[in-house]
């Protein structure tokens, strides 16, 4: 069993890797961290303990974030996704898309959404 982790560059992102590398440990097994940013991903936080791979997107001509994940779902065997959101309006949620959005609707294994407590950001 496999646990994922889709990380932006955002506070979302560095909850969502805390919480993963703490499920992987948790299920006994190995990370796949998805990095969505354009910059290296900063694993220092997670345990040594935990076997952690980290799958870099080549730019912003690399495929769509979502489509990138959905894709590793499958070629990683992912069981298990870990995502960070955010709260958004009613009114941001009917005009504009979200990654997060897309991976909790379209993920073919279960999702554990990670949301910032307030005043975390």
């Amino acid at each position: 069993m496999t646990v994922m982790v889709a990380v932006p560059d955002s506070p979302e992102g560095v909850a969502a890797l805390a919480a993963a590398a703490a499920e992987a440990d948790l299920l006994g097994t190995d990370l796949v961290a998805v990095n969505l940013a354009l910059k290296p991903l900063d694993t220092s936080s997670i345990p040594s303990t935990t076997k952690v791979t980290v799958l870099e997107r080549q730019g912003r001509s690399d495929r769509d974030p979502a489509d990138a994940v959905l894709a590793d779902i499958e070629e990683y065997g992912a069981r298990r996704l870990v995502i960070g959101v955010k709260r958004r309006s009613p009114v941001g949620k009917a005009l504009l898309g979200s990654i997060s959005q897309r991976l909790l609707l379209e993920s073919p294994i279960p999702v554990l959404a990670v949301k910032l407590t307030e005043g975390a950001d």
